[in-house]
């Protein structure tokens, strides 16, 4: 079992997560890139703070076992707030204050950022903060007083029903490929695992008998997730009639291949989604992360329970999972105002 993609995009927030409070480099909008990258030149932090970002670095890295993406995020936010105070006079961490915070984000304002940058890049000053606190770099935390707006999180589209039944049954051929994608189709759709977690999946994390998967997520946190008859189905034909046609010796134990053997990568899963789902008839152009969203919201408008849909997605707190109850409410608000008379 491989370790879950660390770049698989539009994952709910886990507001709760104290080293992942918002997925920072999931919800970066395009100018605060780009004034972040004109801020971060090469030499722009005295050795003093550059020893403190890799020490945080390493903090997100080792300590807390945060993916490379998430670190990567964190990392440019606090490198950018650190390039800005080393602007205003700054030369230690211990100078860093609330004044300091708050100019940074203003900055960040102005330069045309979206509520969701503002936002994270809060959320990023004050993991920052907590942590040179603790270990006593600054005499006081201020991010415990920076106040940030809260992001304004989209509700996700998804399949009804009918669409993803279409989606997984036109994928009917018997060659590798085909098998390979319905294999795949179903997995993402029965269990609603993440594409990177998806890809990472070994033979032997697959219980055919009880029909249940093992998965290693976000955090090296494992999860058994159960899966249906149809995916059953499609990951038998996989493993007895696709998988050896194009096993090598670049294979190893990985459950799910690409071409040359090796294990399939997270954007060949997202090419195949998107091509398959154009042949379905009305249905929003998706990705994995489309299908994740679906199966959890078709899982609750089912009657499943908000805290086993939780323990399946492998949410660390209940609060990322209400986003679905939301999208339910919707579509139910939607059906009404089509079919009620008065509506």
């Amino acid at each position: 079992m491989s370790p879950a993609d660390p770049a698989d995009p539009a994952d709910p927030a886990d507001p709760a997560d104290p080293a992942d409070p918002a997925d920072p480099a999931d919800t970066a909008d395009t100018a605060a890139q780009d004034s972040a990258a004109q801020d971060l030149t090469a030499g722009a932090l005295p050795r003093a703070l550059e020893e403190v970002l890799a020490g945080f670095e390493r903090h997100l890295a080792l300590e807390l076992a945060r993916s490379r993406h998430t670190v990567r995020a964190y990392c440019g936010d606090v490198q950018a707030l650190l390039v800005h105070a080393h602007r205003l006079g700054v030369t230690s961490v211990a100078e860093l204050d609330l004044a300091v915070l708050r100019s940074w984000l203003a900055r960040t304002r102005t330069g045309g950022a979206a509520r969701t940058t503002l936002a994270r890049r809060g959320s990023s000053a004050r993991v920052f903060t907590a942590w040179a606190h603790r270990r006593g770099l600054i005499a006081t935390d201020p991010g415990t007083l920076l106040a940030t707006p809260r992001g304004q999180r989209p509700l996700p589209d998804v399949l009804r029903p009918d669409e993803a039944a279409r989606l997984v049954d036109q994928v009917d051929g018997d060659a590798p490929e085909d098998l390979r994608d319905r294999a795949a189709l179903e997995l993402l759709y029965a269990t609603g695992i993440r594409v990177g977690e998806l890809c990472g999946l070994d033979v032997d994390d697959v219980d055919v008998e009880r029909r249940v998967v093992r998965v290693l997520g976000k955090g090296d946190r494992e999860r058994s997730v159960p899966y249906g008859g149809p995916a059953g189905r499609a990951v038998d034909a996989w493993l007895v009639r696709g998988r050896p046609s194009w096993t090598n010796t670049a294979s190893g134990p990985a459950l799910l291949l690409g071409r040359r053997g090796g294990r399939v990568d997270p954007r060949a899963v997202r090419t195949l989604v998107h091509r398959w789902l154009a042949d379905v008839p009305g249905a929003p152009d998706l990705g994995p992360h489309g299908l994740r969203h679906s199966a959890a919201t078709h899982l609750l408008e089912g009657g499943a329970d908000l805290r086993s849909v939780q323990e399946l997605l492998g949410h660390a707190t209940l609060a990322t999972t209400q986003l679905y109850t939301h999208v339910s409410v919707e579509r139910l608000r939607s059906s009404y105002a089509q079919a009620h008379p008065r509506a």
